[in-house]
């Protein structure tokens, strides 16, 4: 497989910027990026470095920078090299000045700022981790998500991942035999959904699952019949208690809560209606 040098800079933790370019890149299968990732470039000096870099291995570059002499020395540098040299940030910000008729901060890093948004973050983070698998349920009333699903449904980090939004999700597991925690017959304000797998992925999860633990894959825990009956009775749970029922077969970590949050915001809107 072909490789390029592929040139992340950012001006700050360069989470954007990566988060772009694996984006796009994931559409071209026939190559291979060699990444060279360089973040908290601010300085004249450090973008020297980076550009003696690009020197000695010429590629694509890609960058999320404010500050207008580094970035003209950047372009420079490109041009006289002759590679590509792209804004993620750049288009979209004059966009937004055009429309709101307003010119933005050149200021690195202001994303990550210790506001209300970041504090509400870290409190969401803290609240998941504190009801993962079916623990702490006595306050689950103050979650805005409460996930439920048989081992190996992504609960764990689909709450993660919605408490880096903000959203406190709190998740419980489905197991044959043990009732669910009465609490969350009661719960009133969160959203609860349930998630739903096909047994014969959740098969395949379960027996790879064993086999990394050095485990006997003979077990129910990855038994057919087993699991497709796991499956049946949460769908049926969900069915009776008119849960929002959520099938993650085919769905990545980010599709999946990317549908929650949907469904939460959906959730809310009729709330307040």
């Amino acid at each position: 497989m072909p490789e390029f040098h592929l040139y992340l800079i950012s001006d700050a933790t360069g989470e954007t910027v990566e988060s772009v370019a694996r984006a796009c890149l994931v559409q071209f299968e026939h190559t291979q990026p060699v990444e060279h990732i360089w973040n908290l470039v601010r300085s004249q000096r450090q973008i020297e470095d980076v550009i003696a870099d690009i020197e000695e291995r010429p590629g694509f570059v890609l960058y999320t920078l404010v500050n207008t002499e580094i970035i003209a020395q950047l372009q420079t540098a490109c041009r006289r090299l002759k590679v590509p040299c792209v804004s993620v940030l750049q288009p979209i910000m004059s966009a937004f000045g055009n429309y709101l008729n307003e010119e933005g901060h050149a200021q690195p890093g202001r994303q990550h700022t210790l506001d209300d948004d970041y504090f509400n973050r870290i409190s969401a983070m803290d609240y998941a981790m504190t009801h993962d698998d079916g623990q702490a349920t006595w306050n689950l009333e103050a979650a805005d998500v409460v996930i439920l699903g048989v081992s190996r449904t992504s609960k764990t980090p689909t709450c993660i991942y919605l408490a880096n939004r903000g959203i406190k999700a709190a998740n419980i597991p489905i197991v044959l035999g043990h009732e669910l925690p009465e609490e969350v017959f009661e719960l009133q304000k969160p959203l609860v959904v349930g998630l739903i797998k096909d047994t014969r992925t959740l098969v395949q999860i379960r027996r790879s699952r064993l086999r990394m633990l050095a485990e006997s894959e003979e077990t129910t825990y990855a038994d057919p019949d087993q699991v497709a009956e796991e499956v049946n009775y949460a769908k049926r749970l969900y069915a009776q208690q008119k849960w929002e029922i959520l099938d993650v077969t085919r769905r990545s970590i980010e599709e999946t809560a990317a549908a929650i949050l949907q469904l939460h915001a959906q959730y809310v809107d009729q709330k307040a209606g």
